[in-house]
């Protein structure tokens, strides 16, 4: 494990507003309240997110008093980054601090031939997964569109990755897989993932980015309508008594809701694969006959499994399957025709890895009004 050393913190106290996580209509009409024409505004727009500037000065096809009324009024954050890791396994972790002191994670994941960001949509969770150190966090607050969007400039600053259409392997996807549900901020997510998007902002492909859920049924007709991102279900159980203990929201939407908007969602997005999530927990969900029932119960669902070792955290009751009943569970997902993987943990000396991920933000206690 190394400490990276980071520049001083990148968002201090700041009365200006701030562009990132604007759309481009939204920016077209700062533009418009500053007597420009909606052109300029997405000159703006492209400034922003296609070259990555934080400094109006820097827009050479504005004019001078252009670029100084914006300097005066407006500014182009990022999250500040409060604590950086680099893990031995090349994996790197971010504590980022925002605007009001709450600080969320966020991790990117090298590989050979493509590099992936993970982002995180809330401080803390909503949701109490009992496998999850994220869980543990009672929910602060949800991220804001800006926080969210900056999370993926901040990384490619980072890597020096602008304009974003500059060819990479460090950062080709991203995954919706931090801290949070990000069902539970849907408004917030979908206004920045359609900046990462947008061919005039990050220009990203929707094959590219992959938002995950615990199982917010609802959320996933949304996501399907107005987003059509990969999607990705953490499942970790096939039976609705333990999955209700592993991931309480199956009290809310059991599997058989769950499964049947998973079959919908593929059938809205041209029959796209999606992904279940399937952490290997030691003498609870790790047996070939759970591996069988996975396999009824995902007939008909274009899917594929992804096989996830646990990762321990102080505290937690569970433990990783061995090697052997990962490979039994294997097995019997291939001989039942899914196409399943097994996940390499990444991280683990920085509490990188999947559901290691928590800050120490919390919620403030609300204060009784004096009598």
């Amino acid at each position: 494990m190394e400490l990276i050393q980071t520049p001083a913190a990148r968002q201090a106290a700041d009365p200006r507003t701030d562009l990132v996580g604007m759309n481009l209509d939204e920016i077209v009409a700062v533009a418009a309240s500053l007597g420009q024409p909606a052109y300029r505004g997405k000159q703006i727009y492209q400034w922003i997110y296609q070259h990555g500037l934080t400094d109006f000065a820097d827009m050479t096809n504005l004019c001078t008093a252009l670029r100084d009324r914006l300097t005066a009024e407006f500014r182009i954050g990022r999250p500040a980054i409060n604590t950086a890791l680099l893990s031995t396994d090349g994996t790197r972790k971010w504590l980022l601090g925002f605007g009001d002191h709450n600080e969320a994670e966020m991790v990117s994941i090298p590989e050979k031939t493509r590099g992936t960001l993970c982002v995180s949509s809330q401080v803390g969770c909503t949701l109490t997964c009992a496998f999850c150190h994220t869980g543990t966090q009672r929910l602060v607050r949800n991220l804001t569109a800006g926080e969210v969007v900056g999370q993926v400039m901040l990384a490619r600053d980072e890597y020096g990755l602008w304009p974003a259409s500059k060819g990479n392997i460090q950062l080709t996807n991203i995954v919706m897989m931090g801290m949070g549900e990000p069902l539970y901020n849907f408004d917030n997510v979908a206004k920045a993932l359609h900046i990462v998007m947008d061919g005039d902002g990050l220009a990203m492909s929707r094959r590219k980015v992959t938002l995950s859920t615990s199982g917010v049924v609802p959320g996933i007709q949304r996501c399907s309508d107005e987003l059509g991102v990969m999607l990705a279900i953490s499942l970790h159980a096939v039976r609705d008594d333990l999955r209700d203990r592993l991931v309480p929201i199956n009290r809310k939407y059991p599997l058989a809701e769950l499964l049947e908007a998973c079959r919908n969602y593929g059938a809205a997005s041209n029959a796209r694969r999606i992904t279940f999530e399937y952490v290997m927990l030691k003498d609870v969900n790790d047996s070939v006959a759970d591996a069988r029932e996975m396999v009824r119960l995902l007939a008909g669902i274009p899917a594929k499994v992804n096989l996830i070792p646990f990762n321990p955290w102080p505290g937690t009751e569970f433990e990783c399957s061995s090697g052997n009943a990962i490979a039994r569970f294997a097995d019997a997902v291939h001989e039942g025709g899914l196409v399943g993987t097994v996940r390499s943990p990444r991280g683990r000396d920085i509490f990188a890895a999947c559901g290691q991920l928590k800050s120490d933000s919390v919620r403030p206690r609300r204060v009784a009004a004096a009598e």
